[in-house]
């Protein structure tokens, strides 16, 4: 029998949490091990997941990283065949959610599998955009061969709601422990580069999206920048982000020239800034420290890491 884990990291989870739960009681397929990984929230988070049988784990919020905290979960964890992953802030929406996204294992050329992510339902028109262009309805197969279809698309995955088959994440020596960002990339790069496949399960389903103020958007990007400049094999192997970024932006005037022209101008801010921050971040090895804490949206990551 696959024993399956369940990791969430949380910080602070809020009144969402209780709807979290809630969705999560619902589930027709539980995980036989539940662990919140919690850097040291000061409301009811803790208290609420171990009322519904999670185990927690308790950190300080600097010793919180993208992919150090979830490898260590995985660590606590030996006996989990399967790790799904969730954050606090991505709602099941339907009771079969995790149960569709691991059926994607019963295909044994799967390594990670991810679901599909639905704007909430107060999400504005740039939010609605960015989750149906990146979360179609059709699920998709990828391995390597699919690299000159997809381009760096074909690495994508998110850890709002995504799981990972043990051997072949630890094949590939787990999650990494120094990264500022998007160590779910890194993690489906080294498995397609290892011959796994990724699938993408639309029919596993989350509401998860975010309405990003501008200087958010800047800052996200400036730590996406940095994470590709120290993961340069990635864009190397599957090629650059440029083309999916240009079709990401046509594709967004698009549906605001339908949905909410008034948006365009704030759209085309947001774009110039998020070129602006992958750019810097791309270049952050000549910053001095304190920009780079005042440029990222993860500061805790400088307090250790080496420009």
């Amino acid at each position: 029998m696959t024993k399956v884990g369940l990791i969430v990291p949380t910080l602070n989870a809020g009144s969402l949490w209780e709807s979290w739960l809630k969705a999560f009681e619902q589930q027709t397929r539980k995980p036989d091990y539940l662990l919140v990984i919690d850097s040291s929230s000061s409301d009811d988070t803790v208290a609420l997941a171990r009322a519904h049988g999670f185990e927690v784990q308790v950190i300080s919020k600097s010793e919180f990283n993208h992919g150090g905290t979830r490898q260590s979960g995985v660590n606590r964890l030996p006996s989990a065949d399967i790790i799904v992953f969730l954050t606090q802030d991505a709602l099941l929406a339907k009771a079969d959610a995790i149960e569709r996204l691991l059926a994607e294992f019963d295909d044994e050329r799967v390594g990670a599998a991810y679901g599909r992510q639905l704007p909430h339902r107060n999400a504005g028109p740039i939010a609605v955009h960015a989750r149906l262009f990146n979360y179609p309805a059709e699920s998709q197969l990828r391995g390597m061969e699919d690299r000159t279809r997809f381009g760096i698309k074909t690495v994508f995955i998110s850890n709002s709601f995504a799981a990972y088959r043990r051997n072949a994440l630890m094949q590939v020596s787990g999650f990494p422990v120094d990264t500022i960002m998007n160590e779910d990339t890194y993690v489906a790069g080294k498995m397609l580069a290892s011959g796994w496949k990724i699938a993408y399960c639309a029919d596993a389903q989350v509401f998860h999206s975010h309405d990003y103020g501008f200087m958010d958007e800047f800052k996200r990007y400036f730590d996406i920048g940095v994470f590709h400049t120290h993961t340069a094999w990635l864009q190397q192997t599957f090629g650059g982000a440029s083309g999916e970024g240009l079709r990401f932006v046509i594709s967004e005037m698009r549906y605001l020239m339908k949905h909410a022209p008034w948006l365009i101008p704030s759209a085309g801010l947001r774009t110039g800034l998020k070129w602006l921050g992958f750019k810097l971040g791309a270049l952050h090895r000549g910053l001095p420290q304190a920009m780079l804490r005042r440029f990222s949206l993860h500061k805790t990551y400088w307090l250790r890491a080496l420009p």
